[in-house]
């Protein structure tokens, strides 16, 4: 249930995935839903064997992190706006292509985000036996969370689908492009604003 609360609230996940999905597709964003997955399971992994814990306490890291997350989130920002080559007829014959990309930015994404770490050391510890955590616990409690990201993460872009039809038409696109793009760098923004220490 926590997990899902967090889950529903809007953050850089949510605003992205639903962005991507408005003025690429349905495709783009599973791909990138699977690169999402795949990112929040890798930082899991990495706190039940006591590496986010380490990541948190070092606000050099923190910071390194926090910049290379909103100043990538601004360059998706600035190539939305500009026009991917991959959400052209020409450049959507290529699937596998399309799909590996955009699974690497879900991917990219959320290892540079430190609140997707900082969750991983301030919440999930509280579900951990008192008798002392143990690794195996730490990944059960990963997949589950993983598990409940992945399935608000779909619904959001299954919603986000059925409006593309609509904003993907001629003449329409420009706009819809440059909208998502300065809402990309809102979230940028916010992201940068929201993370600026362990303890903010």
């Amino acid at each position: 249930m926590t997990v899902l609360v967090i889950e529903l609230t809007p953050g850089p996940n949510m605003a992205y995935l639903a962005a991507l999905t408005l003025a690429a597709g349905r495709k783009a964003g599973l791909a990138a839903v699977a690169g999402v997955a795949l990112g929040l399971s890798l930082i899991g992994i990495a706190a039940a064997a006591g590496l986010a814990t380490l990541i948190a306490a070092s606000p050099m890291i923190w910071g390194a992190l926090r910049w290379a997350g909103g100043l990538y989130l601004l360059y998706l920002a600035l190539e939305t706006w500009r026009g991917e080559t991959e959400t052209s007829p020409a450049g959507t014959a290529s699937i596998s292509r399309t799909g590996a990309r955009y699974f690497s930015r879900g991917v990219i994404t959320n290892v540079l985000n430190p609140k997707a770490a900082l969750f991983y050391v301030a919440i999930v510890p509280r579900f951990l036996p008192e008798t002392g955590p143990t690794l195996a616990t730490g990944l059960g409690l990963t997949a589950i969370s993983v598990a409940v990201a992945t399935s608000v993460h779909l619904a959001i872009v299954l919603l986000a689908a059925r409006m593309h039809p609509l904003l993907s038409q001629p003449g329409r696109m420009e706009r819809t492009r440059h909208a998502l793009a300065i809402g990309l760098a809102g979230i940028a923004a916010w992201f940068l604003l929201t993370t600026t220490g362990p303890s903010a």
